[in-house]
């Protein structure tokens, strides 16, 4: 698209959008395309298949559920839309969470059209979900998109390839390109046109990335300085291991921090109730793993803390995408220890610039030391006390007896005081 072509586009119907779209982008509060939709919808609507890189929080999912909707939309315009074809979309991703979130956006973008949807994830009864497809809806939502690319499906997938309808449209989108994304471009798009509204690992500038070298036997006391200087701030931490998320949880609400952890060995059900929790401020500490990292947009994160640094630098942009969406502002920082110095390097080799550090005088920082020893004792007893109760249960309620613990309403042991 030409640069004068770009400069006029003002609007979704300047994109070519039918209306019955450009009003539901309207009701959304969706005033100006993004630069990716500007990109990439007009190629789309042309028929083109699409690579499109963007940057976290940029629209993607408009940018790709906007064709989708023109499309079944415009192929039975004649006969009208109840006549449209069942199964007409199928969108693959990396996560539960974020198949249920992008679920919601076709259905938010198409609900003046009767648009339905399916949802199918792991952890959910799979009877409800064969209920959903037996609705006959029209785009259906897939996870675990990221595990398709692995060696053990390559099979399973040049399968699927060679039973689907080859007279079709296929978009691919993501914030960083990867060789397994690469391999599945080859199988799946033909001639596609490569939209680039980002650096290949770029972050936005709306964005304040910092770190801080600390000791490691400080981290925990440096997570609660910061969480403690930042209260008002509603804040993703992000750490390397499912049990990581639930200690850190527990050390949190002792010290009246109210945090709510989840993981991938939770049940889905539990996954969403914290993630509910988050969105709707009961909690604002969400205590995660990188289960938590991909594509979700909850508008009102202010903060991305780091606790264990990534071994991949991949998902350094992912994780701190989850703040500083969609044009706002946020801030990320990154704890990083002796043993975490050579990762650090990676991500910042990746995003090629090196990051202030965080301002922090360590007196004031260890003088939370002792609150805070006393706290991770509580909660490694507690954790112990209810890993104990269930091996004598012989049950798997040990999730419940967390939430329990960790409940919005319970009461915190202790608060942060200094020493």
């Amino acid at each position: 698209m030409a640069e004068e072509e770009k400069e006029e586009i003002k609007s979704f119907k300047d994109l070519g959008l039918c209306d019955e779209l450009v009003e539901a982008c309207d009701s959304l509060g969706w005033k100006t395309p993004t630069k990716i939709q500007v990109e990439a919808i007009p190629h789309a609507l042309e028929g083109k298949d699409l690579i499109g890189l963007a940057q976290t929080g940029s629209g993607k999912t408009g940018a790709f559920a906007l064709p989708i909707l023109h499309a079944l939309l415009e192929s039975h315009s004649k006969q009208g839309y109840k006549s449209a074809p069942v199964f007409f979309a199928l969108v693959l991703c990396p996560t539960r969470e974020l198949a249920i979130q992008i679920a919601e956006q076709f259905e938010a973008l198409g609900s003046g059209i009767s648009l339905k949807c399916a949802v199918l994830v792991g952890g959910v009864d799979i009877m409800q979900q064969q209920i959903a497809l037996g609705k006959r809806p029209h785009v259906i939502v897939l996870d675990e998109a990221d595990r398709l690319l692995n060696e053990d499906f390559e099979k399973a997938l040049d399968d699927i390839l060679n039973v689907i309808p080859r007279d079709r449209y296929t978009y691919l989108f993501s914030a960083t390109m990867t060789k397994k994304v690469k391999k599945l471009q080859r199988a799946c798009l033909r001639n596609p046109v490569k939209i680039e509204a980002a650096s290949k690992y770029s972050t936005v500038d709306t964005l304040k990335q910092q770190y801080r070298f600390i000791p490691a036997k400080y981290k925990d006391c440096y997570l609660v300085y910061i969480l403690t200087e930042m209260s008002g701030c509603t804040s993703m931490v992000f750490t390397r291991t499912c049990d990581a998320t639930r200690l850190l949880a527990f050390i949190l609400r002792n010290l009246n921090i109210r945090a709510i952890p989840i993981s991938g060995q939770m049940t889905q059900a539990k996954r969403l109730g914290a993630l509910n929790k988050f969105k709707s401020g009961e909690c604002n500490v969400l205590v995660c793993t990188d289960v938590a990292s991909r594509g979700l947009d909850i508008p009102s994160v202010d903060m991305v803390i780091n606790y264990d640094i990534p071994t991949n630098s991949k998902d350094y942009i992912h994780r701190v995408g989850r703040t500083a969406r969609a044009g706002r502002s946020g801030v990320a920082i990154s704890l990083v220890n002796q043993y975490d110095l050579e990762w650090y390097l990676q991500i910042e080799k990746l995003i090629g610039k090196k990051l202030p550090e965080y301002p922090a005088q360590e007196e004031e920082v260890l003088q939370y030391l002792e609150s805070v020893t006393e706290a991770k004792r509580l909660s490694q007893m507690k954790l112990k006390e209810i890993g104990g109760t269930k091996k004598r249960r012989g049950g798997d309620d040990e999730d419940e007896d967390i939430e329990r613990y960790l409940g919005v309403k319970g009461k915190s042991s202790k608060k942060v005081k200094r020493k």
